[in-house]
């Protein structure tokens, strides 16, 4: 399972052809857990197993953190009191592939459940952000490219200060030599008490204010603080686990420095994993627009529009393809328009030759069905020659989405006939009485139903403007024609063909060199 938020979408195209590839900016991905049978259940397990000396400098760091902290003091049982047990609870964390190893965490717990509402506690609340909240900040974050780090609190609910007097067993395996009969006076909250998520997300809150941030209303573990300049700084909290955002790397030093002041944290750079869902950032898409920002894509891409119109028909379907992205192209792009640039610098000769035959206007048409994978239209392509050389031509995507190669057919046979028919009135007014025009396509199916008036259930839904070509057909002003493909000029203005087919199209059509 993944979830992605993106930046920003491109579409990247090939020499050969069109493809879309999303570039993201953050991928939340989950992540899979060690195997919990290599964790021991209980102390005895921890001192005996195989990795035994890694768990009992795991404990005697846990211990030292709890001193430090002054989390206790022993003191003899009070009559009428009765003391919480504890148990020490061992976790192997999984660390980054080949950037850290797993870490072996041990943390003592008290055993909450024996706790007694209203006596030994009153309220619990756990600090915990919400999933939404998590995504929300990571799309803040990739759309205002933001620096996201994570911080660490090391033993965060021993922060907390009790306000109930709570006795808890001495833990197992540290039983001071002489005070076996002790207990723990709590001084701090602990892992397992009831009131210890609570506890420690008080003292956290006052702390976040007392420093100028704001509470969300909306979600309560999420603090924001606008700088003078107008920007924002970024925590989200779940329990011990936080993610900073800022603009500035000095923003988030500046927060990490006033945590660490008042908490023992663990600075865990970049933000990578939380709640088991790794973060993966690729900058990618940023430096990308970066880049393209001072490329004369829109020059080029006008530039070669020109040359196509001009006397170019065989740049028709590439020229097609990369003027789809002027609003934002990529590095892919470029390096299309690239491609293209060359194969005129080796192609200046190339021209269009009149007079080879005694023809009439012809016409070819035909159409890729759902080309463009973006938005699932279809390519329209057509050429009409005079004489045996091209004087009309284009490559153009279909305004509506046909839904069967027949239908993207028959509606590239509409924009041809809609060009026929304006060359023959053209021709007419210029003396030329030319025979009756005839457009030629490969689609057997289409022409069909150009000239059959009983399909409407098959075709009733396709827009009213493509239909009037029956009514041209009836009347014989363009006559339709089957053509076989490999002799379909038109084939080049819709999809990229081998070299042989391509040259094959430009001598249909009267470009040589």
């Amino acid at each position: 399972m993944s979830v992605n938020t993106s930046c920003s979408t491109l579409a990247t195209v090939s020499g050969t052809g069109c493809y879309k590839v999303d570039l993201v900016a953050y991928a939340l991905n989950v992540a899979e857990d060690i195997d919990a049978n290599q964790e021991p259940f209980n102390y005895s397990e921890a001192i005996s197993c195989e990795d035994s000396e890694k768990w009992m400098f795991a404990m005697q760091e846990e211990m030292e953190s709890l001193h430090k902290n002054r989390t206790w003091d022993l003191v003899k049982l009070p009559k009428g009191k009765k003391a919480v047990r504890c148990k020490w609870v061992f976790k192997k964390k999984e660390g980054t592939p080949g950037v850290e190893e797993p870490r072996y965490k041990a943390r003592l717990v008290a055993k909450g459940y024996s706790q007694i509402p209203g006596v030994d506690f009153t309220d619990v609340f756990s600090p915990v952000v919400k999933h939404s909240s998590i995504r929300a900040l990571l799309g803040i974050v990739a759309m205002h490219d933001l620096e996201l780090e994570q911080l660490d609190v090391k033993t965060a609910f021993l922060h907390g200060e009790l306000e109930e007097d709570i006795y808890m067993q001495q833990p197992e395996g540290f039983i001071v030599s002489e005070k076996e009969d002790y207990v723990c006076l709590l001084k701090k909250s602990l892992y397992g008490l009831k009131q210890s998520p609570r506890q420690w997300y008080k003292r956290f809150d006052s702390f976040m204010t007392s420093h100028d941030f704001k509470r969300s209303s909306f979600d309560s573990c999420v603090y924001f603080k606008k700088n003078s300049d107008g920007s924002f700084v970024y925590l989200l909290l779940y329990v011990d686990d936080m993610l900073i955002a800022a603009k500035d790397k000095r923003e988030i030093r500046k927060v990490k420095a006033q945590l660490s002041e008042e908490f023992e944290m663990k600075d865990l750079g970049p933000a990578k994993k939380i709640l088991g869902m790794e973060i993966l950032r690729d900058r990618k898409a940023n430096n990308e627009i970066e880049y393209m920002s001072h490329v004369p894509y829109s020059s080029a891409v006008g530039s070669l529009m020109y040359a196509m119109v001009c006397s170019r028909p065989d740049l028709s379907y590439a020229v097609s393809a990369v003027s789809r992205y002027m609003a934002n192209p990529g590095k892919e792009h470029w390096k299309v328009v690239q491609w293209i640039l060359r194969y005129l610098r080796g192609t200046t000769n190339v021209c269009l030759q009149f007079g080879r035959t005694k023809d009439g206007v012809i016409g070819y048409v035909d159409a890729d069905f759902a080309g463009d994978l973006d938005r699932r239209r279809s390519l329209t392509g057509y050429v009409f020659t005079i004489g045996g050389c091209a004087i009309s031509w284009k490559a153009t995507l279909q305004t509506t989405v046909a839904l069967s190669t027949t239908e993207a057919e028959y509606m590239a046979i509409t924009e041809a006939c809609k060009e026929a028919i304006w060359l023959k009135g053209l021709f007419s007014e210029l003396n030329e009485d030319l025979q009756i025009s005839t457009v030629f396509c490969d689609s057997q199916s289409a022409i069909f139903l150009t000239k059959d008036q009983m399909f409407h259930e098959r075709t009733k839904h396709i827009d009213i403007r493509y239909h009037f070509v029956r009514d041209i057909i009836a009347r014989g002003d363009i006559v339709v024609s089957k053509i076989s493909t490999h002799e379909n000029p038109a084939d080049m203005m819709t999809k990229s063909l081998p070299i042989t087919k391509f040259e094959h199209c430009l001598d249909l059509v009267g470009v040589h060199c």
